[in-house]
Parts: C-alpha cells; structure tokens; sequence
C-alpha cells in the first residue's frame, strides 16, 4: 500500500524546551510535506515552530482526523501520548530526543530513510496495553488513572513503611509492610520496576509484574501474574500517613488509610509503530549495557 493512501494526515507532538526537538520537528515537517501528506501540530507544541503556518489542535482533535501520530522527544512523551491516544486506535511512531528511547526508538540521524519506509508501509505494528487504576473510598471511586509503564503505591514524601493487604483476582496474597508496590506491564518492565529489582519481560507477554519496594521481610521477591488478573490493594488503618498513587510518574492521587486500590487491564491498547529491523533484544544490548559478546 502506498504512503499517501494509508497515512494521509499525520500529527506532530514535540517535547517541549528543546532546540533539537525543534530541529527534528521542522526534519519532519518538510519530508511530510515533500510526501504531499496533511500536517497537524499539537498546540503545545506549535508554540515551539513560531511562523508555521500548517493546522495545529488538541490531542482530542488530532485522535479523531490523525492516521499516524509522530512523537519527539523520549519514551516519557510516549508514555502521555499513549494515554491520549489509545482510546483512539491512532498508531504513534517515536524519534528519540531523550535518553534511553525504549519507545521512541527511530534516531534522529535517521529520520530521512526510518520515517520515509513507514510511509511506504515497511513497519512493524505492535500493541502495548496499558493498566487503569481506581481509588476507592466507603466503596466509592475518589480518583483514577492510567498508565503504560506502571502504577506505583507509595509513601510519597513521608519515608515510612506502609502495610497493606495484596489480592489478585480475589485471591488474598500477603499482608505486607514495605516503602510500596511497583505494578508494573511489560513495558514498564524495563523502567522504575527494573531498578526496584523486578524482572525483564518481552513486550508480547500478556503479564503484570508486582514488585515490593523495600520490603520489611527477605522473603518477599517480585510476583508476575497473569495480564488479565485484577489487583486489589486495601490500605491499613494502621498506616499513619497517606499513602499516594502515581501513574507513569504522574498526577499523584492521595490514599486515605482504610482506601481499596484497583489495578487492571485498560481495555484499549497502544498501537506502537517500528522500523522493520526494530528488535527488543538488541534494545536492551544498547541501552541497558549489555555485552554483545564474550
């Protein structure tokens, strides 16, 4: 299929407060337009390209016209979009003007060819889910969220321990005390819940990792439990702070002792687009370190 009969109006999302995201938008913005394909810039971001004359809106407006979404910056500028747009079916596609790039895995120096094959439809398509979480207080909802990565209950600024009882699919797991819970997908794997100890896992697992964070007892090691399986937290009375929830790092919610936490599968996922020769393996080879050979 051709380029201009599968991608016909592309969105643009930038990191903002950077001159080589700019640099990369404006890349981008002139090899669109040598395609002959529809531009639409986010709003935030067309603060950044002063005399642009090309159509800017919402996210809410580009998930309704937008065939592909182009996203600069790092995999934290995925990580909102994909909140944004998975509702939307848009696929996104990343260029990395961050640091490791996990998600946004094109680079810049390669903008020309990577993003010109997408266009020709040479691409992988792969589909993340991502994980709701819902506060509940005398039984009634008090906050939700939404997060790829992960969902993290923790003590917030107060260091001391928290206990609470885990159930997984209302099945009860363990009482614990501990500075929290890491609820992490496979794409969160290789994020927060990788420095707590957690373990890696392919992003086609249909899994959800639970990782203690400092837990007040040496048995107590990281669970994985099926993708599907429902997670309930109930806050003790006893705590004597309030405890907070924070997904993908962002927009805590505050938990009151006696609160109930459930986490599980968002119904809808985020379509995540790839170069052809795009491979996890050798991601985690050149980000995280890892020797190639002996």
């Amino acid at each position: 299929m051709q380029a201009k009969e599968q991608f016909r109006t592309i969105g643009l999302i930038g990191r903002m407060g950077s001159e080589l995201v700019t640099e990369s938008l404006h890349q981008l913005i002139e090899l669109l337009g040598d395609q002959g394909l529809s531009i639409i810039i986010e709003e935030k971001t067309a603060t950044m390209l002063p005399g642009d004359s090309h159509q800017n809106g919402s996210r809410k407006m580009m998930g309704e016209i937008c065939d592909l979404i182009i996203v600069v910056g790092g995999d934290g500028c995925i990580l909102g979009a994909a909140r944004d747009f998975a509702r939307s079916r848009v696929p996104l596609l990343g260029i990395n003007r961050g640091r490791l790039g996990f998600l946004t895995d094109i680079s810049p120096k390669n903008i020309g060819t990577l993003v010109t094959d997408v266009l020709n439809g040479q691409y992988l398509v792969e589909e993340r889910f991502l994980l709701e979480a819902v506060v509940t207080r005398d039984g009634k909802p008090v906050g939700e969220s939404s997060a790829l990565n992960d969902v993290v209950f923790h003590s917030g600024s107060t260091i001391t321990m928290l206990e609470f009882e885990l159930f997984v699919e209302g099945e009860f797991v363990y009482c614990q005390r501990s500075d929290g819970l890491i609820i992490s997908t496979p794409t969160g794997s290789t994020a927060y819940s990788l420095s707590g100890g957690g373990p890696i896992m392919h992003p086609k697992l249909d899994a959800i990792v639970l990782v203690p964070m400092f837990p007040h007892t040496l048995s107590s090691r990281p669970l994985v439990i099926g993708g599907n399986d429902e997670i309930k937290i109930v806050v003790s009375k006893n705590n004597e702070c309030n405890p907070r929830l924070t997904s993908d790092g962002q927009g805590d919610i505050s938990i009151e002792p006696g609160d109930v936490v459930y986490v599980r599968k968002k119904a809808h996922k985020m379509k995540l687009l790839h170069p052809v020769n795009n491979s996890f393996y050798e991601s985690c080879r050149s980000k995280l370190g890892w020797s190639e050979v002996l």
